[in-house]
This record gives C-alpha cells, sequence and structure tokens, in this order.
C-alpha cells in the first residue's frame, strides 16, 4: 500500500484524523480536504507533507471538483478517496427545525456525491481505485430523534451500493463503515454514564477503512461492513 496517494474528506474531524494518521505510518500520499481552514494541532506534522485543502465546501459540485481536481494535478495520481466529511444532529420531528434534514442531506450525502463524482476520472486510472464511505449502523434501523441522519447516511448506504455495481468493470471498488457510537470527545461529553469501552476507537475504524482502500480488498465491493464494538 505504500506510496499511494489517498484523499481524505472531512480530515480534520475525529475520525478523519485517525484515518490521517494512520495511513501515514503506512507510507501512503495523503490529501487532506476539509470545510476547516486550518487543520488541528500536530496533524500535518504526523502526516508527513501532505496536500492540505481547507476551506473546501465540498456540498457545492464546483469547489468539491476543484479540490480533488488540484489533488490528482498536485500528486500526479489519485488511488483512494475516503469520504468521511459528514455531521450529526438529534432531533426529533415534531421539535425539530425541518431544515435540518436539507443540512444533514447536504452535510453526509451530497459531500460524497460531490467528492466521488469528481475522483471518479481519476480512479480509474488507478491500478486499484478505492471509494470508502463512512454510513451508520444507525441508519439500519432509526431510533428517535434520529430520522434525519439516519435518513442522509442511509443515502450514503445506497450510494455505495449503486456505485459499486456502475464500476464494477472498472476496477474501482466502493465500499462503506457503518460504525455505531464512535469514542470521541463530544460523544463522551454527551453521554457521561455511557460505557466508553463498548464503543469504537477511531483508530480501530480506521484500520477497517484503510483495509478496504488497499489493494488487498480488490475483492470486496458494494458491501456495508458494520464496525459496531460491543456496543
Amino acid at each position: 500500500m505504500a506510496g499511494r496517494v489517498i484523499a481524505i474528506t472531512g480530515a480534520f474531524g475525529v475520525l478523519g484524523s485517525a484515518v490521517a494518521r494512520r495511513a501515514a505510518e503506512q507510507g501512503d500520499h495523503l490529501v487532506l480536504i476539509d470545510s476547516a481552514s486550518v487543520p488541528p494541532d500536530g496533524l500535518v506534522e504526523a502526516c508527513g507533507s501532505p496536500l492540505v485543502l481547507g476551506g473546501v465546501d465540498l456540498t457545492d459540485r464546483g469547489s468539491a471538483s476543484q479540490a480533488i481536481t488540484s489533488a490528482y494535478n498536485a500528486c500526479r495520481g489519485l488511488d483512494g478517496l475516503i469520504n468521511v466529511a459528514g455531521g450529526f444532529a438529534w432531533q426529533t420531528l415534531e421539535g425539530g427545525d425541518p431544515l435540518a434534514w436539507d443540512r444533514l442531506y447536504a452535510m453526509n450525502l451530497s459531500t460524497a456525491v460531490n467528492a466521488s463524482r469528481s475522483a471518479l476520472p481519476y480512479l480509474k486510472l488507478s491500478k486499484a481505485g478505492r471509494i470508502v464511505n463512512v454510513g451508520a449502523n444507525g441508519a439500519i434501523r432509526a431510533a428517535a430523534g434520529m430520522g434525519a441522519y439516519a435518513a442522509a447516511k442511509a443515502g450514503v448506504h445506497r450510494l455505495t451500493e449503486s456505485l459499486a455495481e456502475e464500476l464494477k468493470r472498472d476496477g474501482v471498488t466502493v465500499n462503506a463503515v457503518l460504525p455505531s457510537i464512535l469514542d470521541t470527545p463530544a460523544n463522551r461529553l454527551d453521554m457521561p454514564d455511557a460505557d466508553f469501552s463498548a464503543w469504537v476507537s477511531p483508530r480501530d475504524l480506521a484500520a477497517v477503512i484503510l483495509f478496504l482502500v488497499s489493494p488487498e480488498a480488490q475483492a470486496v465491493t458494494g458491501a456495508l461492513i458494520p464496525v459496531t464494538g460491543r456496543v
């Protein structure tokens, strides 16, 4: 896997950073893409000499295309796209903001659609093109207050399956991981009485993602893989 060019969206967040750090340990050339302007302290240093593209609005097709094209031109290739960018909000339908449905759709599904569409011409040129999306185990059966988020992530699941079929003859695989609760500072703050040891660590989820983006995963496509820890 060493020397491959991997683009990660949402790279400045907790999961994106974990994926980037673990990929850097394997010797990949990284493109870190995020809507935030500045990466967190230590990330760039941990990733060697990544191409950093901050302030990118992936909900906009033009911005997504410009970022992915810049990545391809700068790195002279693109072998993998990991769509981590997304967002979460808990709210009931009766008391919540109706616009949250559009917002979560844009943050979770449109970002993956726009980045993937922009990357396809370049991934087809790779000997082992890979797309890995981040879905959600909570989108299999939505709990109360999870409607908007689950609907958006269910869209990611269907995108994964459909695009995998579309690209079968092009040598590009498309898969998704479906995590349960990630062990992040924000989730610990929101659920202080939970058993954190049962949750999925970002680094463990990153390991599954990086297997799927590797040449060794050539036989896996269209898969929705639960990564749920002991939840």
